[in-house]
């Protein structure tokens, strides 16, 4: 159902976005995605860039407004979709990240359960309000919404659009972090890309003529990971955290010591109506109850992470290296479980393109004329990208009063 008139919230991303139907407006409006208002973009990040207090919320917002642009501006999108399969989409779009944690990623390292599985249960589940407003609109959009994040759908156009290495989901994210984080990696011809989209064989394209553009894209991926989402200090306050909750699992095995509001992290079986109240500042007041708690590993560690007292890091170069510090942090008085930490990146795992099947990455495809290619042959410098060398470094993390 179209809304009487169309409703436009401010971005500073994307100008407007735009809402002109009735179950978006009320999918946002739920209390699980409203949740996403509390819940940070970024996690340790924003500890290292001080204006990155963007929100789940607004990136989902801008996802949603890009899927809306694909459908009404790429030329075979709006006529390769019914409209309910266009609605569908627009709902997968809005509801992509509904199941992310406190914390961002870290909250999926302490809970053993992935954002993805949540987000389908949210959707799936008829205890939610998403649920409700979904089914309300038609009984079959729950499931429709559901499968294609799970890429279950029988329509890979959608996917294409929602889930791929060329989606709504990278493309509002990559600018929306470069411009809240104050940094100008992240940018690249938005506007260009949308307008060389095309659907072809029910497939999303981008025409030879837009390969610079995305040759672009993919470059300020590349360079957002190294230096924003990769950053040391960040993967620093995140394992401050990790380390934290490490602590408080074993604390918690005596019923007095635990801290109601640091519960519902580990629940088991997952509940929603608890997940509802799991948000960065429910967790930040439960770990500063615990800067007062009578074990002092668990106090200290949620000091630091209250105050920002990060991890020290420094590039292990061997193996030596590595056991003398671990002696040298229980020297000083420090438990190495959970202040000796070993952080390994390898290029591989984050390389801003892949075009290996034997993972099913979907590369991205060009057109030339009447016929199709990968993205790495229609370009020199994606080839050459997926040609680097594989690299791996480890970096050992411990408290700054070691003496390294």
């Amino acid at each position: 159902m179209k809304l009487k008139e169309t409703h436009v919230m401010r971005d500073p991303v994307h100008g407007y976005i735009h809402i002109d139907e009735d179950v978006i407006w009320k999918l946002i409006d739920t209390p699980e995605m409203q949740r996403l208002r509390r819940i940070h973009q970024l996690g340790g990040d924003s500890a290292v860039y001080h204006t990155a207090d963007h929100s789940r919320f607004s990136h989902s917002m801008g996802v949603y407004e890009l899927l809306r642009r694909m459908i009404e501006e790429v030329p075979g999108v709006k006529e390769s979709l019914s409209d309910l399969e266009q609605k569908a989409g627009l709902c997968a779009a809005l509801l992509h990240d509904v199941g992310h944690g406190p914390f961002s990623h870290s909250y999926e390292a302490i809970s053993k359960i992935s954002h993805e599985e949540i987000s389908r249960f949210l959707i799936e589940s008829e205890k939610t309000g998403i649920h409700e407003v979904l089914a309300a609109e038609d009984e079959r959009l729950p499931h429709m919404t559901a499968s294609i994040l799970t890429h279950s759908h029988e329509l890979p156009l959608l996917e294409d659009m929602v889930s791929s290495q060329l989606d709504c989901d990278r493309m509002d994210y990559l600018l929306r972090d470069a411009h809240e984080t104050g940094t100008t990696y992240g940018s690249y011809d938005l506007e260009r890309i949308l307008r060389t989209l095309r659907v072809r064989d029910g497939k999303l394209c981008v025409k030879k003529s837009g390969v610079h553009a995305i040759e672009d894209y993919i470059m300020a991926r590349y360079q957002m990971y190294w230096q924003v989402y990769l950053h040391p200090d960040a993967a620093s306050y995140d394992l401050l955290v990790h380390s934290f909750f490490r602590r408080y699992a074993k604390i918690r095995e005596n019923p007095e010591k635990r801290i109601e509001l640091l519960e519902p992290v580990f629940d088991d079986p997952f509940d929603p109506a608890h997940f509802l109240f799991l948000d960065d500042g429910a967790v930040l007041a439960g770990i500063h109850q615990a800067v007062r708690s009578d074990d002092p590993i668990l106090s200290d560690l949620a000091f630091r992470v209250i105050n920002r007292r990060l991890f020290e890091w420094v590039d292990a170069k061997d193996q030596q290296t590595i056991e003398a510090l671990k002696k040298k942090t229980e020297e000083a008085g420090f438990d190495p479980e959970y202040y000796f930490h070993l952080k390994k990146i390898r290029l591989e795992e984050f390389l801003p393109y892949e075009e290996d099947p034997k993972d099913g990455t979907k590369p991205i495809l060009v057109l030339d004329g009447n016929s199709m290619q990968t993205l790495s042959e229609a370009s020199v410098v994606v080839r050459a990208l997926l040609e680097m060398k594989e690299t791996e470094k480890t970096r050992i993390y411990l408290p700054k009063s070691v003496n390294i």
